[in-house]
């Protein structure tokens, strides 16, 4: 468990961002603060999960898509492992299915790239105080996106217990999609996740799965009695 931060402690921080750029601007515009302390930065989202391991910060700022694990899967698992660590995403994406995704994981505030200094370290004080800080681009989509979300929903599909080929229930779900013939698109709508998160998910279904494209991918959902 995450220690709170005495009043004179500066908060502990890990950065992940997948340009190298950005994360090193940040890890150095933090830095400077007196009240930050930066105690790891990842280029891909499973080792910023093996750093919030390692360290226990008191929170994460966070990109949204990475390699490995994009930060809607990032946040699961820290909202699951890590519940102290506060998720503040900083990310280019503002439409609303990734806004939603991030949101719906547990991600405690959203801004954009263009954000401040002072909006950054407000977010990251805010959030590991329990508070909730939306961008203004973000307020905006999510207002906009509210009468679509409120229909949105998790596909009801049966899965096995104990799936094959080392398939994540999310991954196993999305082949079931695949077999019962939904487009990239119908998929990402359904799930509210972006494009770019199903493609990211369906490659690593081909591979786990030994398909070259998707109408082997279904067979091998038939085979393995997914479908």
């Amino acid at each position: 468990m995450t220690n709170a931060p005495t009043p004179s402690a500066p908060l502990r921080i890990v950065v992940a961002d997948d340009q190298a750029t950005v994360r090193e601007g940040l890890v150095l515009l933090l830095g400077l603060l007196p009240d930050f302390e930066i105690v790891g930065s990842a280029p891909d989202g499973r080792e910023a999960l093996e750093l919030v391991a390692m360290h226990e910060p008191d929170a994460i700022l966070l990109d949204l898509h990475m390699p490995e694990l994009d930060g809607v899967e990032v946040t699961r698992e820290l909202v699951a492992h890590h519940p102290d660590v506060a998720i503040v995403i900083l990310t280019t994406y503002v439409d609303d299915a990734s806004v939603l995704a991030a949101l719906r994981a547990g991600a405690r505030s959203y801004l954009t790239k263009d954000a401040s200094r002072e909006e950054i370290t407000h977010a990251l004080r805010s959030a590991t105080a329990g508070l909730a800080v939306l961008g203004p681009d973000v307020q905006s989509v999510l207002l906009n996106a509210t009468d679509r979300a409120g229909t949105a929903h998790e596909p009801e599909t049966w899965l096995p217990e104990t799936l094959p080929g080392g398939l994540t229930r999310r991954e196993a779900e999305i082949l079931v999609m695949i077999a019962r013939g939904k487009t990239n698109p119908d998929i990402a709508r359904e799930l509210v996740l972006s494009n770019h998160t199903i493609k990211s998910h369906i490659n690593r279904i081909f591979a786990k799965t030994g398909s070259p494209d998707r109408v082997a991918a279904v067979r091998y959902a038939r085979d393995h009695n997914l479908v």
